[in-house]
């Protein structure tokens, strides 16, 4: 011993050193020991087998009763797959049946509603005893009271099979529930094992096996040992310590030192070591764990990690949105009863649809939802319709989405989000931040981007900026999951994985059983409990907090926005690339109900004003909305669910053109027009009608051999027929040589052989187009790592084979329109039919040839896309987004190049050098490639799982191929709006007053900018249908943006009378008044602007 050191001890009050308690002898061996030994031994403690009659498996419950005398069953098998109300199901006509633990139940989709007859043993009944049901069939079930109220959710397969009997039952009486068995796991009925990773035997993304049965595995009446289920979670947190901490620290050997001490003190046939064992826990947990009071803990740490109740349930995926609905009340109505025994739960639910479903069908559940909000407890969050897709839709879908997601939210809870909320979502729009912002949401949370498998996304916390220049704060959680477990990792690797930290060093948990839906458990709350005193008693672990909201979190990241770092543009998921392409159905029915309700919107306008007898038909444009909105879920218009998601959402696409079809015939007579019939003779009081905001000039054909002209600056469009004489043809086609076509008018000229475009002269920019066969088609091996819809892997493009072509022939020789046929053979069952066309050319319009393809698909993994090499170079390539472009390089200079090998397009990509480029227009399609100087438009794949039948069927596509001198401009963006928008033939009244001869509403000024949506007013008096505050008098929206990227002017001008006119945001909200005269007013947008006006009609 050193002389400091024994001076430090100090002296006694004669100078003596005081006599140590150090032992003079050994008292015997003690060795070291051996970690991995140890940490071994621990799973003992808590793992069935050869151990589970002496550890603490054996002492979990004091008591179970499975016999009659305690819970008899029966049980009533419904119809088919019907699933009936609560009414229906316990209507005294319907033969139950008795039922029995070992029994099956199925198959698939089916549902059994059991009568649940309770009655609590004598031993049982003292008031302080906690008794539970428990049941286990393997599927989820809902448990409902004998009045028919919706009490709790039930998973299956061991989680979440606990119901906990009400203080009343213990009675000794006989006491009645109902249980309704949903014969689906929480992930659907896929074969084999539930899991998401190849398997043998197989996996939950395989199609649905439509005879899956559940045995009855577990009926019976439990009384826990809650002090031993509590040192269940204790020991887990300490095992998970003495695994994950580095070993190099005192923290983890402190766990292991804790963990034995409890296993030894452990005696399964006395129930006091337990209390002992419990004790031993806390001085590792800490002595708070056992209620809400350790989130409240005092210390000069601040939480890092804000814990977040989440239940992520996709709208459909692999079931059903029949299922769906069910799955919300189950879940929500497990999370009120969670928040009566957890008061620190902050739950945070997202999806207005799935609120509105809950609200329609269980009354119960939804009065005490709104009670949980009202507490705040319970927080309706992401101000959207739906956990929507933001690459497919088009930008007014977006708006939509935000529109109807928060007036929904305000109506029925009196507050919008300020979050937009969406985890699981395939990537991100580049305009999507200044939409939110616009809807009043200044925050973005998502998880998909750190899935990358290319680049590992370089942020956790950032400024997001979308092409205008507007930003929301985003968080990505650290822990990569919207579904935590909130074990020891979780929390650790919020911290661990965080790659803001030099801005900030907080992060926000999601936890919950999520996807299928089930949300928090009591588990995960008992784990929050131990890990926030675990945090404050030892350390080396972050800081973890429950109580707090999204909002809270995101307020202290506000305080530090200036300091986070930028990203610019689209949030691109460098995984899931298949998705642009797949299910080409729901892909074409989005596209056409996009227009058709921009057109029932627009004239349904009109009407509503110049005939005040017609009523806004705002009812039935919320209901196609929201059907509309529906199928844009981020598993549905993408591609990647089961053929049963198709089969709904076809008869909503269904619903949706029938209603819009007959909006249109009303608002017609109306407007004192009606469809023209076929194979006119006479065009007399004819039209076009044109709902797109600029001149037209095109060809329509009226018969087989005839065809008019129409143009002009309006609605209607004055049409004539086309006369042209053998001699005075404005476009030709011919047989230059044999197989070899030529197709031409006064702007292009086109070459054909074996179905290909070997050369398109521009014959205005004397210059080839081409740099190779254009229109070829090659076909792809598409055989992803796992994902199969969702995936197309980069080594797919290693497979490239060309189709090779039959005989080419010439179709039509008309003097406005001509077109060669070619047939393609892709197999012995699949294979293509080409038209290609060209048309009559205009002056002032850029030509294009059309070309259009009925295919017959049969393949199996395999992508179909059609090529074309242009003699156009530049590094980057434009490719139209919402309400804009967006720039993709051409090249693979870097892995980030690289991974953007298939990109989302909507109605145009273009490539574009020094005053010249060439576009591709398309009338359904969305993937897209352009590699160097070659084009490609993905048209089909053939994935097998989760719809073995995706694509397999008959299609009909279009695309065109569209020179133009010059940069990308609005040729480009207003031939793509026609190309999707034909013009129709009317007859007008000849009596009629038609409002329509000239535009009511216009914008004139520069090209860039774009009169997209024009429509009533939200909360106009007369269509009003929200409990909002209503709007006196009429008004109409109008939402203007720019397509190219610059500066843009222009003045609105209309025929009706203002009395005021404002700016609002997306959401209708007047935020500035606009000056006025005559009717006109000017608008002034930035680069990428999207504006909303608001004119209030005199």
């Amino acid at each position: 011993m050193c002389s400091h050191q024994v001076a430090a001890m100090g002296n006694d009050e004669e100078g003596r050193i005081p006599t140590s308690l150090y032992p003079m002898r050994a008292s015997g061996p003690v060795g070291k020991r051996v970690t991995a030994i140890y940490q071994k031994r621990m799973a003992n403690f808590l793992t069935p087998g050869q151990w589970e009659k002496v550890n603490l498996l054996a002492a979990l419950n004091e008591d179970v009763f499975t016999g009659p005398q305690n819970i008899q069953l029966s049980v009533w098998h419904a119809p088919g797959t019907t699933r009936p109300t609560f009414r229906e199901a316990t209507d005294r006509s319907n033969k139950f049946e008795e039922a029995h633990t070992g029994k099956s139940f199925g198959p698939s989709w089916t549902t059994h509603w059991f009568k649940a007859n309770l009655t609590v043993p004598e031993e049982l009944c003292q008031k302080e005893r906690h008794i539970e049901l428990h049941w286990d069939c393997g599927n989820e079930a809902t448990v409902w009271s004998e009045n028919g109220e919706p009490l709790q959710g039930l998973t299956g397969r061991g989680e979440r099979v606990e119901y906990i009997l009400p203080a009343t039952f213990k009675d000794g009486r006989t006491h009645v529930v109902w249980i309704e068995m949903a014969c689906n796991g929480m992930f659907g009925n896929g074969p084999g094992r539930p899991i998401f990773k190849n398997n043998a035997g197989g996996d939950s993304i395989q199609p649905p096996d439509p005879n899956k049965h559940f045995p009855l595995l577990k009926a019976e009446l439990v009384a826990p040992n809650m002090q031993a289920r509590m040192l269940h979670v204790d020991f887990q947190i300490i095992q998970d310590a003495a695994l994950e901490l580095p070993e190099d620290s005192w923290e983890q050997h402190e766990a292991l030192n804790v963990a034995s001490r409890i296993i030894d003190t452990f005696n399964a046939s006395d129930k006091s070591s337990i209390l002992r064992c419990r004790k031993i826990a806390e001085e590792y947990l800490g002595s708070d764990i056992n209620s809400a009071s350790v989130h409240k803990s005092v210390n000069d740490k601040k939480p890092t990690v804000f814990a977040i109740g989440h239940c992520h349930i996709d709208t459909c995926w692999l079931w059903p949105w029949a299922e769906t609905r069910r799955k919300v009340v189950r879940s929500w109505s497990n999370q009120c009863d969670l928040m009566d025994r957890y008061p620190e739960l902050n739950f945070a639910c997202s999806q207005a649809q799935q609120f509105k479903w809950l609200k329609e069908d269980y009354p119960h559940a939804w009065e005490r939802v709104k009670s949980k909000v009202k507490a705040g407890k319970f927080h309706p969050i992401g101000g959207c319709w739906i956990e929507h897709d933001t690459n497919l839709p088009g930008g007014e879908s977006l708006v939509r989405q935000f529109l109807y997601g928060q007036r929904f939210f305000e109506s029925n809870f009196g507050s919008r989000s300020t979050t937009c909320w969406l985890p699981d979502t395939f990537g991100f729009s580049s305009q999507l931040p200044q939409l939110c912002r616009q809807a009043g949401m200044n925050r973005f949370l998502t998880q998909k981007p750190c899935f990358n498998s290319v680049n590992g996304f370089p942020h956790t916390t950032f400024n997001w900026v979308a092409l205008d220049g507007s930003q929301v704060i985003c968080h990505m959680p650290p822990a990569k999951t919207y579904c935590a477990e909130v074990n020891f990792g979780d929390i650790k690797r919020s911290i661990s994985n965080h790659k803001s930290l030099d801005q900030d060093n907080t992060a926000l948990i999601a936890f919950g059983k999520g996807d299928g839906g089930g949300g928090p458990t009591w588990q995960h709350m008992e784990r929050l409990r131990r890990l926030r005193g675990m945090s404050d008693t030892v350390g080396q672990i972050p800081r973890v907090h429950s109580g707090d909201t999204v909002d809270d979190f995101f307020n202290n990241l506000e305080q530090k926005a200036n300091s986070l770092v930028t990203w610019y543009g689209e949030l691109y998921f460098e995984l899931h690339r298949g998705v642009y392409t797949t299910q080409a159905k729901q892909k074409l029915n989005n596209r056409k109900s996009e227009f058709l309700l921009r057109d029932v919107e627009l004239l349904a306008t009109i009407a509503s004003i110049q005939d005040s007898t017609y009523r806004y038909p705002k009812k039935e444009l919320d209901k196609m909305w929201e059907g509309v909105l529906l199928c844009q879920f981020h598993d549905c218009l993408p591609g990647s669910a089961i053929k049963m998601c198709y089969d709904d959402s076809d008869q909503i696409y269904a619903h949706v053109y029938k209603v819009g079809f007959s909006l249109l015939q009303q608002i017609y007579l109306i407007l004192g027009i009606s469809e023209a019939g076929a194979n006119l003779s006479c065009i007399r009081n004819i039209w076009a009608l044109n709902t797109l905001p600029w001149p037209r000039q095109e060809i329509i054909v009226i018969s087989d051999d005839e065809a008019v002209v129409s143009s002009g600056s309006s609605n209607l469009l004055s049409v004539e027929k086309f006369n042209a004489s053998q001699e005075e043809r404005t476009v030709t086609v011919q047989e230059v040589s044999p197989g070899v076509f030529q197709l031409q008018n006064s702007q292009l000229s086109a070459t054909i052989e074996d179905g290909c475009i070997t050369s398109l002269y521009d014959r205005r920019a004397k210059r080839e187009v081409l740099s190779g066969k254009a229109n070829k088609y090659v076909i792809f091996d598409d055989k992803p790592i796992y994902w199969q819809a969702w995936d197309v892997e980069i080594y797919h493009l290693e497979t490239r084979k060309e189709l090779r072509t039959s005989t080419t022939s010439i179709l039509e020789d008309r003097p406005y329109h001509v077109s060669v046929v070619t047939e393609t053979k892709i197999s012995d069952l699949s294979s293509i039919q080409t038209t290609i066309s060209l048309s009559t050319a205009f002056e002032g319009q850029q030509s294009y040839v059309e070309c259009g393809a009925e295919v017959i698909w049969h393949e199996t993994m395999k992508f179909l896309k059609v090529e074309f090499p242009v003699d156009v170079r530049n590094t980057e390539a434009s490719y139209e987004t919402q309400y804009g472009i967006i720039k993709r390089p051409t090249h693979y200079n870097t892995s980030w190049d690289m991974a953007k090998f298939e990109v989302c397009c909507h109605k145009f990509a273009d490539l574009s050098e020094y005053n010249y480029g060439v576009s591709i227009l398309n009338d359904s399609k969305y993937g897209f490639s352009t590699v160097g100087n070659v084009m490609r438009l993905s048209l089909l794949r053939s994935p097998k799982a989760p719809d073995d039948t995706a694509d397999m069927g008959k299609h009909h596509i279009r695309w065109a191929i569209m020179p133009h001198q010059g940069e990308l401009g609005a040729q480009t963006v207003r031939g793509a709006f026609n190309f999707n928008n034909p013009l129709k033939l009317m007859s007008v009244s000849e009596s009629g007053d038609c409002s329509l001869a000239k535009f009511p509403i216009i914008l004139k000024g520069d090209e860039n900018l774009v009169l997209d949506t024009v429509k009533r007013g939200e909360d106009d008096e007369d269509i009003y249908l929200s409990g909002l505050p209503k709007r006196k008098g009429k008004s109409v929206i109008i939402r203007i943006y720019d397509a190219l990227g610059g500066h843009g002017r222009g003045t609105v001008e209309t025929i009706w009378k203002l009395s005021e006119v404002f700016k609002t945001n997306l959401l209708e909200d007047d935020t500035e008044e606009v000056l006025f005269n005559e009717g006109k007013f000017e608008v002034d947008l930035g680069a990428f602007q999207v504006q909303t006006y608001r004119l209030v009609l005199a």
